[in-house]
């Protein structure tokens, strides 16, 4: 297995929405794990990192070259409904907050008995935001309109593994890379002022690739050469 690491540091703060909320305290909630850690999903990631690829690839000059690079994009993230043989080559894991962090809390709250809880690791981690609808004409809000979205702070980073059986093509990582420096927005209300990040992609001898501009200015290039 060859593992890349995608390192993502949230910029504003960001709901990675799990499409529910909390009876009474929020209409909508954060993923997160049984230790109260905020994370994204990696089928989430994978969708929206395609999503940047595809805007890329679409921005490309001629249609031989969006051509060209949509088959390695399909090669990398798959096709709707793939079968064996188109199946996606990559496989996105969930991006978490550091694994020692995780496992060091996870310990202290066993030494605790108890004393300390996942909602208490939530809470340190996020915090609740409320925002309503105001009538254009009035100024006044909207009556029924407020809502509550919890929140991950800002400045947190998180990490997911991109894992190949084989290793990639030249081409793939190059798509990976300008897909990965495209990634600015994710989670809920990312359209809206939230989900702001920055995105780093690292090898398995933790060479930055997003900083490796030959992988960059290899997008847009055909094979044999041809711009």
């Amino acid at each position: 297995m060859i593992v890349y690491t995608l390192r993502m540091r949230l910029l504003s703060d960001t709901t990675f929405g799990r499409g529910d909320g909390v009876a009474g305290l929020v209409d909508r909630e954060v993923e997160h794990d049984a230790y109260g850690f905020p994370y994204l999903r990696g089928r989430t990631l994978k969708g929206l990192l395609r999503e940047e690829c595809d805007n890329l690839i679409t921005a490309l000059p001629t249609p031989s070259l969006q051509e060209y690079w949509e088959n390695v994009a399909f090669n990398v993230f798959g096709i709707p409904g793939s079968t064996r043989d188109t199946i996606s080559t990559m496989h996105v894991g969930d991006a978490c907050l550091p694994e020692d962090l995780r496992q060091a809390v996870a310990y202290q709250m066993q030494l605790q008995n108890k004393k300390l809880t996942s909602v208490d690791i939530l809470n340190s981690l996020t915090t609740i935001r409320r925002q309503t609808a105001i009538d254009p004409k009035t100024g006044t809000p909207d009556e029924g309109s407020l809502r509550s979205s919890r929140v991950v702070l800002r400045n947190l980073g998180f990490t997911a593994a991109l894992s190949f059986e084989i290793q990639p093509s030249n081409d793939a990582l190059s798509l990976l890379t300008v897909g990965s420096l495209a990634l600015k927005r994710v989670g809920s209300g990312r359209n809206r002022g939230r989900g702001y990040v920055q995105c780093h992609l690292f090898d398995s001898t933790s060479r930055e690739l997003t900083a490796d501009l030959t992988l960059v200015d290899h997008f847009g290039v055909a094979e044999g050469g041809a711009a």
